[in-house]
């Protein structure tokens, strides 16, 4: 039986919430965190000697603090950081309001830079941990309809090479997680749709992209308990990858990307190799 602390974040509903529920049924102390605490005290209820039920926005820096603090006070130590909490939002680059796509930004990126900030003192302190950043397919693969989600979960992936990279002398890892369509709320209430819409772009590939999300809700080929229970394998694993693919059309969308971005890449290296001066 691991006994690794663990703190999750948005576990209300989705990954999150089975990440925790399988994490405390394998034993491990968990910290379950959610901006409503009450959706999350069936997890803790029974369960009271390697769980404890949180609030925490992860927008709001006071509560972050106070949700690390409880945690160690608690339990001693974080050992694992999972950073899940995160909305979406569909609309196109043209229609998408600033107002609600900066919102998307606190939570995804700053949200989830906030709690990891608060909790790297205490792993460096500790000599070891692990952090997991939810990122998407979405932040390697870009689709219609979904410009701005793009932008926060590529700033995901980007922050976390480079963290990964300055806390690897302190035995701290860094993991990315990479999904494509699971059966989790994200395309339902976690998601915002723009009413801002302009007509033309609904008649083209936006209103397809759209109306497909729509329908394939509650269908995605993804199973959110292996996703869980893949999270805990890298958890115990002594060489966690710092990126986890889950699902075949992340790993058929991810392929697909690196093989044509390899292919330009050849075509035009006669005109990147000349832009440097002569040797």
């Amino acid at each position: 039986m691991s006994e690794k602390v663990l703190f999750i974040t948005g576990c209300s509903t989705g990954f999150g919430r089975q990440i925790a529920e399988k994490a405390i049924k394998a034993g491990y102390k968990v910290a379950v965190t959610a901006r409503n605490v009450e959706q999350v005290q069936d997890l803790v209820a029974g369960n009271e000697s390697k769980a404890i039920a949180l609030t925490l926005d992860v927008t709001n820096q006071t509560q972050v603090k106070a949700a690390v603090k409880q945690t160690i006070d608690t339990f001693g130590r974080i050992d694992v950081l999972v950073n899940n909490a995160g909305i979406g939002y569909f609309g196109s680059v043209e229609e998408s309001v600033e107002e609600e796509t900066r919102k998307m930004f606190e939570i995804n990126f700053w949200g989830l830079m906030s709690v990891t900030n608060e909790v790297l003192p205490h792993m460096r302190h500790q000599q070891g941990g692990h952090i997991i950043n939810f990122s998407s397919i979405g932040g390697l693969v870009s689709f219609p309809t979904l410009g701005y989600y793009h932008a926060t979960k590529y700033a995901v992936e980007g922050v976390s090479e480079s963290l990964a990279q300055e806390v690897a002398p302190f035995n701290i890892n860094v993991s990315l997680i990479e999904p494509s369509s699971f059966r989790t709320d994200w395309g339902g209430r976690s998601s915002v749709k723009t009413e801002t819409e302009i007509p033309e772009l609904r008649d083209s590939v936006v209103g397809q992209m759209i109306q497909g999300v729509s329908t394939q809700s509650g269908q995605e080929a993804g199973d959110p308990e292996k996703a869980a229970e893949a999270i805990l394998t890298i958890i115990e694993s002594d060489e966690p990858p710092l990126r986890l693919l889950l699902g075949k059309d992340a790993y058929q969308a991810a392929t697909y990307k690196l093989s044509t971005m390899s292919e330009s890449i050849e075509s035009w290296k006669e005109l990147t190799l000349n832009a440097d001066f002569e040797a």
